[in-house]
């Protein structure tokens, strides 16, 4: 698509993201000696900094994941008022279902924007892993609900992705080579990012050679044990334009999800066709790619959730990236490998290393990337991005989806 047919398609744009800030990034167990409300503030002042704004200016918050810190601390809307000495909060909400609401976050922020209930919106999400989020199903307490699949010995997420990876591997005839390119190949975008946890190559004997977590990922398969924390200040286009920041106006956002993918998800209801073999982000895609007027044609970066390698792969099916079925050639094709230059059927993914090699804060490192290829300040930038796509989820409904713009 011509710009000058995208500017006639220019979607939301009534609020953009203004600032972002993060703690460095910690290996399971380093930041103990902080409290999660620490780590919290401490990103959360960084963001205002870089917006050019006083904490004193916040007047909302939009969590996700249930306020949950890493499914096991809690983050107070109170606590944070008192600490950080936030004057009057007009805003306070949060989205469930872990990790899939992390883009949809923003929508929250741009919703109280929009309906007049806060100016200043933060967006917040910090991790300490005290509890091992890999054995999280098996440590909770036997319900009706768990007994879908804790009797089969599904411990953690891995386990409940490694089904719906064995399910798209029969169906499509996907191998494991596909999940090593993404493996591998987000590796190499951390090479040169400081703050990066896996700063190493990946090879391919390397990615064959790893222990089996849970059949048929691979230690690096799965996203890593990291802590820290992330904050996105959100405000008005109009506000935005007077702060210390180039905006990134918010283009399009929507979170949610259907019925059937979160039967198959949850309680493995496995229905015969393509729904349970997917992230569960068609409907998703189709509304944000709608509201925003654009197609995955006009999407120059992508930061998919990455949590395991396969969810990357049923992520760029059900954005339009490649056809169903079709993710595991569409990637061997080379075709993410990051580009500084925008290529005709390829789409930079995850320039930033992602949660696979980068750090896991749930998401949020993801929408930070994204502010940061619109404003031109990226490590590895896609030179001339107009269009990032930040994706959140799977991990049980909603999954949510943004797309971030670069202003006018």
């Amino acid at each position: 698509m011509s710009k000058n047919v995208r500017l006639r398609h220019s979607g939301l744009r009534d609020t953009a993201i203004v600032g972002v800030g993060a703690t460095p990034y910690y290996k399971r167990g380093e930041s103990a000696d902080k409290s999660i409300n620490q780590l919290a503030g401490e990103a959360i002042l960084a963001a205002c900094a870089d917006a050019g704004l006083s904490v004193r200016d916040v007047d909302g918050l939009a969590f996700y994941s249930l306020a949950r810190a890493g499914y096991a601390d809690q983050m107070e809307a109170g606590e944070f008022v008192e600490t950080l000495g936030i004057r009057e909060l007009r805003f306070s909400a949060a989205l469930t279902g872990g990790g899939g609401g992390s883009a949809g976050a923003i929508g929250l922020a741009r919703a109280a924007i929009v309906a007049g209930d806060a100016s200043i919106v933060v967006t917040v999400m910090a991790l300490q892993q005290r509890t091992r989020l890999g054995t999280v199903f098996a440590a909770k307490a036997s319900t009706p609900l768990a007994s879908f699949v804790q009797p089969s010995g599904l411990a953690g997420p891995g386990h409940l992705m490694s089904l719906l990876t064995r399910r798209h591997m029969h169906q499509y005839g996907t191998t494991r080579d596909a999940f090593a390119e993404i493996a591998m190949s987000t590796r190499a975008n951390a090479l040169n990012r400081p703050k990066a946890r896996y700063r190493e190559p990946l090879t391919h004997d390397q990615y064959f050679g790893a222990r089996m977590l849970a059949d048929p990922l691979c230690l690096y398969d799965f996203c890593m044990e990291s802590e820290g924390a992330v904050a996105v200040v959100t405000t008005s286009i109009e506000r935005a334009r007077d702060l210390r920041q180039k905006p990134v106006p918010v283009v399009s956002v929507a979170h949610g999800g259907t019925r059937e993918w979160g039967r198959a998800f949850s309680w493995f209801g496995m229905p015969d066709d393509e729904t349970f073999a997917s992230s569960g982000h068609k409907s998703i895609a189709q509304r944000l790619y709608q509201r925003a007027g654009v197609t995955a044609e006009d999407i120059d970066v992508a930061l998919i959730y990455d949590h395991f390698t396969p969810m990357v792969l049923m992520q760029l099916e059900d954005y339009g990236f490649c056809g169903k079925g079709e993710g595991g050639a569409y990637v061997l094709s080379g075709a993410i490998r990051h580009s500084p230059e925008r290529k005709p059927g390829r789409v930079s993914v995850n320039p930033h290393g992602g949660q696979l090699s980068e750090a896991y804060i749930i998401g949020a490192t993801h929408i930070v990337e994204g502010v940061e290829q619109m404003r031109g300040t990226a490590i590895n930038q896609v030179t001339d991005a107009e269009l990032a796509l930040v994706t959140g989820g799977p991990a049980a409904l909603p999954v949510s989806g943004l797309i971030l713009g670069r202003d006018r």
